[in-house]
């Protein structure tokens, strides 16, 4: 048990880091894809779906600070899993929208 611990904290680390910046990633993009919305005229889903993916994201983010910041190492181990089942599946919504964009854009 003293062999995972540090690989647990370190998972639950990449795991806040990694879901940070993907918040960032899905508010840029979009913002991107707003712009073309306006200058096309036309209307696509895929923002919506991309800030469903932000709010997994930032919950993913939220539950590993806290897994983090807990002194329990039972309750680290269950913060830990549901942040990363949560991140797991925002990272598929994430290539399934990068699906949706090609699509769009190739139709378009």
């Amino acid at each position: 048990m003293n062999q995972t611990q540090p690989l647990d904290n370190d998972i639950c680390v990449h795991i806040f880091t990694a879901s940070a910046a993907m918040v960032g990633v899905c508010l840029t993009v979009i913002g991107i894809i707003r712009v073309v919305i306006v200058l096309r005229k036309a209307d696509l889903f895929v923002d919506d779906l991309l800030a469903g993916d932000a709010m997994l994201y930032l919950l993913s983010c939220l539950l590993s600070y806290w897994a983090l910041r807990t002194r329990s190492i039972r309750r680290n181990h269950r913060l830990e899993r549901v942040a990363d089942a949560i991140f797991l599946i925002a990272l598929t919504l994430t290539a399934l929208n990068a699906a949706f964009i090609a699509l769009a854009i190739s139709v378009a």
